[in-house]
């Protein structure tokens, strides 16, 4: 092995090999350093931030296509109620007694149905990723404790 042999006794081929000790390394290698580990912790939360709005989206269009199949199942109610009156002004009792009860139970799933879907929709809350946010805050809280540490 060559090279010369420092007062610690170490050899600065190695120093250079284990990628020299912390207080060896120059303000460019630490500032590089930094750098990169920003640069990582950056793209980490970007992808927490998108994981997190790909639930909250996919909870939002559960929510809005159950509140499309109450507002279609109450259109053909209308319809149900329409053809219901009709056959009461046509006939006295049996035809239009039967287009109520199909015209009330269809009421009555698009009821539900627009009861689920808006507390779908209550579940999703704000826009934000609020998990990313937080982990973003805790990155800058820590990375200011140890900046002034130094």
């Amino acid at each position: 092995m060559t090279g010369t042999i420092d007062a610690t006794g170490v050899r600065d081929e190695r120093r250079r090999a284990d990628g020299h000790r912390a207080g060896d390394r120059s303000v460019g290698e630490l500032v590089h350093q930094a750098t990169e580990q920003i640069s990582q912790l950056v793209r980490q939360e970007a992808a927490l931030a998108k994981a997190e709005l790909t639930a909250k989206g996919k909870r939002a269009g559960r929510g809005g296509g159950l509140l499309g199949a109450a507002g279609a199942l109450a259109y053909v109610g209308l319809f149900a109620l329409a053809a219901a009156a009709g056959a009461a002004l046509a006939l006295v009792l049996p035809v239009w007694a039967a287009a109520l009860v199909v015209a009330g139970a269809l009421f009555l799933i698009a009821g539900l149905l627009a009861l689920v879907g808006r507390a779908q929709l209550r579940q999703v809350g704000p826009p934000t990723p609020q998990r990313a946010i937080g982990s973003v805050r805790a990155d800058v809280e820590v990375i200011k404790e140890r900046a002034h540490h130094r």
